[in-house]
């Protein structure tokens, strides 16, 4: 069962999304937002995929695109770019705030069905980042799973940190779609001026809540670097690592099917998030 919505924070920005249950459920479930991350968005590949196993398992999953993620209306395209080019941290964990607020207000699709004392989070990537920043500061979250997850916000390299010094604006290409997508100072200044808030070794260190770091061991080698410090740092921590996987547990967009290090993550995330239910 999916229930699509969309949440309007202004005349210009809208959270979109998807609820995802199990077939047959008569009571209240555990809520897991999936979030997205760099140049990803909710309808990528595997993810609907995995939300609706997530959602056999006895998880309501939401995965949703951020409101600058560049994806607008037409759900699966990079149509707003201008949005992109904008998207910082504190824009993403404000997005999560008013979603995690229409949840509180029972505003969401089957909200009879939500579970809000039992919330969960889940990012892939950047995504990841996003998750721990958000459910460090949020006691209401029980549990954190990150996929491939970062472990430092700062993904711009000096060569485009000079292009926007220059210019206002600098470029990043998408090699799927060949499109050259735009980084404003805005989000430089988001990261460099938050640069303690945003620090997710810190975040991990003083967090009560279970963390899950689901990492494949042929992902960027600063990726696997990253979840090893993370794990190091975790207060509650596990590092579960999936074999020959890639960043993407070894799938592709368009989605072409499954793979068994998808499943393996799917399989240990859903096992996280009920044993952490209660």
């Amino acid at each position: 069962m999916i229930h699509s919505f969309a949440l309007p924070l202004d005349e210009t920005l809208t959270i979109r999304g998807d609820l995802h249950l199990p077939r047959e459920t008569g009571e209240k479930l555990p809520v897991l937002l999936f979030c997205h991350g760099f140049k990803g968005f909710k309808d990528w590949g595997s993810f609907p995929y995995a939300a609706e196993q997530l959602a056999q398992q006895g998880i309501a999953v939401i995965r949703f695109n951020f409101s600058c993620n560049g994806v607008g209306a037409s759900l699966t395209e990079f149509d707003e770019l201008d949005k992109f080019a904008i998207n910082t941290y504190a824009r993403e964990l404000a997005d999560l705030q008013a979603l995690v607020g229409w949840l509180n207000d029972d505003r969401l699709p089957a909200a009879h069905l939500l579970d809000k004392e039992r919330l969960f989070l889940l990012g892939h990537s950047k995504g990841g980042g996003d998750a721990i920043l958000f459910g460090a500061n949020h006691p209401q979250v029980r549990g954190i799973v990150t996929w491939n997850g970062i472990a430092h916000v700062n993904l711009f390299g000096e060569e485009l940190r000079s292009q926007i010094a220059r210019q206002g604006v600098g470029y990043i290409l998408n090699s799927r779609t060949q499109q050259q997508m735009p980084i404003s100072r805005v989000v430089i200044d988001d990261v460099d001026q938050n640069a303690a808030a945003y620090d997710l070794v810190a975040k991990v260190s003083g967090m009560r809540q279970p963390l899950l770091l689901v990492q494949g061991d042929e992902d960027a080698q600063r990726l696997v670097e990253g979840a090893k410090k993370l794990h190091a740092a975790a207060r509650n921590g596990r590092l579960h690592w999936v074999k020959g996987a890639g960043h993407t547990f070894n799938t592709v967009h368009p989605f072409a099917g499954t793979t068994p290090q998808l499943e393996e993550a799917i399989d240990v995330t859903a096992r996280f998030v009920l044993e952490h239910s209660g």
